[in-house]
């Protein structure tokens, strides 16, 4: 069975027991925010152990300067649909060619903070490619391991005060990498959709 069909098959399984985190619509201080329509490409490299292509944003950006990310962003006008919109943003921040990416479906939506509305579109893409970077927004280009991506255990749930209230989040440590905030919270519920063994 291919990666591709192992994909499909978790990503759209009845999963009626499963619980997702939604996003931050809990809170208070966004619960009035604009609802801005965006989407990331998960890239899971197709090679016996398969790994997630993840970006370091650039610390001159205005918003989640620094922070790890999935490729993506808002979605244009002129995007056909979301994943459209991930695999042009994904050509733009890191030079993946669209024709190179195997799309297997969207995944559950996430509101941020920031007011954006955000669905992971799941693609297989070849290993080993020579992906650059758009220096003005992505600072480092990584691929992590989707299988120490998806185990619960290094899912790390923690708390921190914001504008007086107490705000929890998950983070994932990879070597010096800290992928928290929004991303983690999707490869959370990658991890609980995805019931799969890697």
């Amino acid at each position: 069975m291919t990666l591709v069909t192992r994909l499909h098959h978790a990503l759209h399984a009845p999963a009626p027991e499963i619980v997702l985190l939604a996003g931050d619509e809990r809170d208070e201080a966004i619960s009035d925010a604009p609802k801005i329509d965006a989407a990331v490409l998960v890239a899971v490299t197709d090679r016996a152990e398969p790994g997630v292509i993840l970006t370091r944003r650039t610390e001159t950006l205005k918003r989640h300067a620094g922070q790890i990310a999935f490729p993506g962003g808002r979605v244009d006008p002129g995007d056909a649909n979301l994943a459209a919109a991930a695999l042009r943003e994904a050509q733009e921040e890191i030079g993946l060619d669209p024709a190179l990416v195997q799309l297997v479906g969207l995944a559950d939506r996430y509101r941020t903070i920031t007011g954006f509305q955000v669905t992971p579109v799941i693609g297989v893409v070849p290993p080993e490619l020579p992906y650059e970077r758009r220096e003005a927004e992505v600072a480092e280009i990584f691929e992590v391991p989707l299988a120490f991506l998806l185990d619960t255990a290094n899912h790390v749930e923690a708390t921190v005060e914001w504008q007086g209230r107490d705000r929890h989040y998950y983070e994932i440590t990879w070597g010096d990498f800290r992928i928290w905030g929004a991303t983690a919270a999707m490869i959370v519920n990658l991890s609980r959709r995805l019931r799969w063994a890697v």
